[in-house]
């Protein structure tokens, strides 16, 4: 799944994202710290890995997700 990012806290490593259909969804540093980035920027393209209605997985757009 993509997303947008519309917030990131760098001290919690926690914010949320913009689905393409407008729907917010927040994700945990769980989430931030599965994938392998150091920092998320407002706006940026993002891919999502998510299980039972929870971010378990954030990186980059151009970065594969695990298992793909």
């Amino acid at each position: 799944m993509q997303a947008t990012v519309r917030s990131f806290d760098q001290a919690t490593r926690s914010g949320t994202v913009f689905l393409d259909d407008g729907t917010v969804l927040a994700f945990g540093a769980a989430a931030f710290d599965a994938g392998p980035l150091r920092l998320l920027r407002s706006g940026q393209r993002v891919n999502l890995a998510v299980s039972e209605g929870e971010i378990t997985y954030v990186t980059l757009s151009t970065f594969p997700l695990p298992g793909s």
